[in-house]
């Protein structure tokens, strides 16, 4: 999105924030600084997306639950919109932890070497089927 579209949507997507923790009480939730939060932000847009298929997109069959599906889901998100260092003022969340030197490197390695990512490809059932073939026949 271009620079002003970004700002258009962001505009959008506070007023409609603002109208949440109104109507569903989640001033206790929701710091008012919660844009300048990336996860935060982020969950809210993917809630804001939810609630607009569920109330104002085409109702289709088997959604006939979708707007208390959409109630849930929020109150899933609830523990993760809660900043509480924040409800006192903006504070700003602590800067990423860089990796170490090399631990690129070690990385590459590993992708590499690890039997996890060498190994041939196998069906997850390959196992179980090795395992019941001795059960059935176990002079094999």
């Amino acid at each position: 999105m271009s620079p002003p579209e970004r700002r258009a949507r962001l505009r959008e997507l506070r007023t409609w924030v603002e109208w949440l923790r109104y109507t569903a009480e989640l001033h206790n939730e929701i710091p008012p600084c919660w844009y300048q939060h990336r996860w935060v932000k982020e969950l809210l847009t993917a809630l804001y997306l939810g609630w607009l298929r569920t109330y104002a997109g085409e109702k289709s069959a088997g959604r006939e639950l979708a707007e208390a599906e959409w109630i849930n889901t929020l109150h899933a998100f609830k523990p993760y919109l809660k900043l509480p260092a924040c409800f006192g003022g903006h504070e700003e969340p602590p800067p990423p932890h860089l990796s170490p030197t090399g631990a690129e490197d070690e990385f590459e390695m590993y992708l590499a070497t690890s039997p996890d990512t060498t190994a041939p490809a196998r069906h997850p059932a390959e196992a179980d089927i090795a395992r019941m073939a001795v059960e059935l026949d176990p002079g094999l």
